[in-house]
């Protein structure tokens, strides 16, 4: 079941310009629901023009390799029963897709996501407090099937300031080019993927009340290490030999 909040909806930008490293960021706000697996869309306009920027509610500035993107949320019952009440529990942040993401203009950028609570603060996602941004590098080449390695990905955490975090990995990624779109059930492309981020899947450690989640954002940036892969040489075929 898709449900959608009042920001709703693509994230535009008409920036033009040279620079090489504008991030995008799409901010929502989550939306709840009352059954066991719910997954939240929310995103929100933001026109450019003559160097100022039009934000509408809970949105900031979207450009880089991609401008128009959708963000979509899910979740899933977590219980924490108590004495009082066992049936007590709240609906955890499972995963968070990045869809409409056009892999062709984007690949080998750096894919970044960050949830941010009430207060402006970033939420922890890892296994450790600094970790509070999970990051993708893309594929060099627009890939042709669905990616579910999140070694080939470089699924990594990052400090809030994008400092790489060594230790316990205990999320996992996936980029899909064909199936169907988790955010509106279009189909998938490689002009149109879905970049998943999936927070803790064994429910050990992490383990976020969506309901704290106010915002999020979606970050691209330059990725210089990533390399296209090199078009295989031809095998040069032996020239006949003449029998004397």
């Amino acid at each position: 079941m898709t449900l959608h909040s009042p920001l709703s909806g693509p994230v535009n930008s008409g920036f033009g310009g040279g620079k090489k490293y504008k991030s995008k960021i799409v901010f929502g706000v989550a939306v709840m629901g009352f059954i066991p697996f719910i997954m939240s869309t929310f995103a929100a306009s933001v026109t450019v023009g003559n160097g100022a920027l039009e934000f509408g509610q809970g949105s900031q500035q979207a450009i880089a390799c991609d401008d128009k993107i959708f963000i979509a949320m899910g979740e899933e019952w977590h219980g924490a029963p108590t004495q009082s009440d066992p049936s007590a529990g709240y609906f955890r942040v499972r995963a968070v897709t990045v869809s409409n993401l056009d892999l062709q203009n984007c690949a080998g950028k750096k894919l970044r996501v960050r949830l941010i609570d009430g207060s402006s603060q970033e939420i922890t996602i890892g296994s450790i407090p600094e970790a509070k941004v999970m990051q993708v590098s893309l594929p060099s080449i627009a890939p042709t099937s669905n990616v579910s390695d999140s070694t080939a990905l470089l699924l990594t955490y990052l400090t809030g300031t994008g400092n790489t975090i060594s230790g316990t990995l205990l999320a996992s990624a996936a980029v899909s080019v064909s199936g169907t779109s988790i955010y509106d059930g279009s189909v998938l492309s490689a002009n149109n993927a879905d970049v998943t981020f999936f927070i803790d899947p064994a429910k050990t450690t992490v383990n976020i009340d969506g309901q704290q989640v106010f915002r999020t954002t979606v970050e691209t940036i330059d990725n210089p290490s990533a390399q296209a892969a090199p078009a295989p040489s031809a095998t040069p075929t032996p020239s006949p030999t003449a029998t004397p």
